[in-house]
């Protein structure tokens, strides 16, 4: 039978810290030497709660999303994950927009004008909802796609890089213990809301990111096998 002391010393190595391997404190500091020390093995699992992390992924509703929202601290560190996409030419092709406090109700105010002007007879639960479309979330960034359509690299694959920075801020948004969702609705397209938050003429909104503390538990639903979708190809 194992000593209580081995026994205490098998919860502190599970549940406190983890220690930092001899060869990832050598790696520090130098350059490509710590990437390579961290480099992917074939059949090794580096980080099986990574995988657990990844699968438990779900979008809270962005009604359900109250304060606090991520200080600036964290949100600068959910956006450092969120950078590291696949980026085909190292273009870059995005940027932020920040929108909390008081200009969450100037976009909600500007989304009922919008509204009224398409629509005169809008009723007034249709103007309502238009208004309070950001006042749930305390922080909502928008995921801007900057298109460099001169380039070689198409301006689909810089659409993607977009769109995955988009998935990568939700993950990383969820490892720091906040709730996000990704949404788009008409005001993603339509040119008055764009040009009221000061996009150009080459970009456009890939997703507004809904961030905040959940006040509900978000249950399962059903996910594809992904055995379904698979095939070999053969020519």
């Amino acid at each position: 039978m194992a000593s209580s002391s081995a026994k205490s010393a098998r919860l502190a190595w599970r549940h406190g810290p983890r220690p930092v391997p001899a060869m990832m404190r050598q790696a520090f500091g130098r350059g490509r030497l710590y990437f390579n020390a961290l480099l992917p093995r074939p059949g090794f699992m580096h980080a099986p709660y990574s995988l657990q992390a990844l699968d438990a992924r779900r979008s809270v509703p962005s009604k359900q999303l109250g304060a606090p929202g991520p200080d600036e601290e964290a949100l600068l560190r959910i956006l450092t994950s969120a950078v590291r996409v696949p980026d085909h030419g190292k273009l870059v092709p995005f940027r932020f927009l920040r929108i909390s406090g008081a200009a969450r109700a100037a976009l909600g105010d500007f989304l009922a004008e919008r509204t009224l002007a398409a629509d005169p007879l809008a009723s007034p639960a249709a103007i309502a909802k238009e208004r309070g479309r950001f006042s749930d979330a305390p922080v909502v960034i928008v995921v801007i796609a900057s298109l460099r359509p001169e380039h070689n690299v198409p301006v689909q694959e810089q659409l993607l890089t977009a769109g995955c920075v988009c998935f990568a801020l939700l993950q990383a948004a969820q490892a720091h213990g906040f709730g996000a969702q990704w949404l788009t609705a008409w005001m993603a397209y339509d040119p008055a809301v764009t040009g009221y938050l000061g996009l150009e003429d080459n970009e456009r909104i890939t997703g507004f990111i809904h961030i905040g503390t959940p006040r509900m538990q978000v249950p399962e639903r059903e996910r594809p096998d992904p055995r379904a979708l698979l095939r070999d190809w053969t020519p």
